[in-house]
């Protein structure tokens, strides 16, 4: 899997816990609007991502990982602050309250991190 497939992968599976792991973030009422609501926030925060990139490109030690970690978590913050404007706008997004929104960046980065470095784990074993 190419560094960009583990930071999409890494995205959407943050952006998807998020959404159903917090309350303050509506999806939506029914599958469908959930769905596009997660795909919506997940492409925003794709694209700001890929343009201002924050975070490792394959193993890194733990104290850079955890400075890479920090920045990234600032960075997806501020996305989400955006997504908390923006996504009534667009879908039936709905994120309410900065603790949502510090929560949301929290599991969005630590999942975006988890993923990066168990996928190029298993990256390392299959070339050895």
């Amino acid at each position: 899997m190419t560094e960009q497939g583990r930071r999409r992968l890494g995205v959407l599976v943050g952006v998807g816990l998020a959404g159903g792991l917090l309350p303050g973030i509506t999806l939506g009422t029914e599958t469908v609007e959930a769905a596009l609501s997660v795909l919506a926030a997940t492409l925003v925060l794709v694209v700001l991502t890929q343009l201002v990139h924050i975070g490792p490109s394959g193993r890194v030690p733990l104290p850079v990982l955890a400075a890479l970690g920090l920045v990234g978590f600032v960075q997806d913050a501020l996305i989400w602050w955006l997504l908390s404007w923006l996504g009534p706008k667009v879908s039936e997004l709905r994120v309410e309250g900065i603790g949502t929104i510090l929560l949301a960046a929290l599991i969005t980065r630590g999942t975006f991190l988890l993923l990066s470095q168990l996928t190029s784990t298993v990256e390392i074993a299959k070339e050895d």
